[in-house]
């Protein structure tokens, strides 16, 4: 209420400013309810706005990974050959066979796209689970509490979920005959043969994209008005 009436007196004041002297008034309005903290908040209301803005945070990023070049486009989260097999990588595309090496990493990708949609019952399920400590927690530190949380309470669910789907998945498309190939026609591959498991590969880099992408929607919410989409947003998470 404090904070309604508070807009319209800057309404009513700021219409004999010129524009910017407005954009001064208004930054610091914004700066001055930007500080308030969450002592006058209830507990019921805060672990709801959490749970509101993580439902929508975790939706978003479910939704970006979980579609076609939802990894296999997006840099930050690309599944490329790892560390152990990028000498063998360099050296197939030196002799000819880069072709190879994209089909395999396009594989990659597609099984982590394919596996991403089932994190969301995972995580509404993490969320039923939250205390209002936990809340109180997310709210108060660092821009990718929530995130956190997600890793800790999520990422063994996530690990059995995820793992039969990119089994599946890498079998359909024929990532291990590719991934055999690639090891095969590689100078000294044959000694890497056996020693790298590469579902265990691909489901641990579908975490880490996920997350990521889920670290970067939560920032969204906590730095972006825009991104605080109701009203029950606005006031748990203008409130810092």
């Amino acid at each position: 209420m404090r904070v309604s009436l508070l807009i319209i007196a800057l309404v009513i004041f700021c219409s004999t400013y010129n524009a910017a002297q407005l954009d001064e008034v208004l930054k610091k309005a914004g700066e001055t309810l930007a500080h308030r903290d969450t002592s006058s908040l209830s507990n019921d209301k805060i672990i709801a706005g959490l749970k509101q803005a993580l439902q929508v945070s975790t939706a978003k990023a479910v939704a970006l990974t979980g579609r076609p070049n939802g990894f296999l486009k997006n840099e930050a989260i690309k599944i490329v050959l790892p560390p152990k097999l990028a000498t063998v990588g360099r050296g197939l595309r030196m002799v000819g066979m880069g072709a190879k090496v994209d089909e395999l990493e396009v594989g990659m990708n597609r099984a982590a796209e394919q596996a991403a949609p089932q994190a969301k019952q995972i995580f509404l399920a993490a969320l039923k689970k939250m205390t209002f400590d936990d809340a109180r927690h997310i709210l108060t530190e660092d821009d990718t509490a929530a995130t956190e949380y997600f890793k800790r309470t999520s990422s063994p669910d996530l690990t059995v979920a995820f793992s039969p789907i990119v089994h599946r998945s890498m079998e359909r498309v024929g990532v291990v005959q590719q991934y055999n190939q690639v090891i095969k026609s590689a100078p000294g591959g044959s000694a890497l043969a056996g020693q790298f498991d590469v579902d265990k590969y691909v489901v641990s880099k579908t975490l880490d994209g996920l997350f990521h992408v889920l670290g970067e929607q939560e920032k969204q919410i906590r730095k972006d008005p825009a991104a605080r989409t109701t009203a029950l947003l606005k006031e748990v998470f203008g409130r810092k």
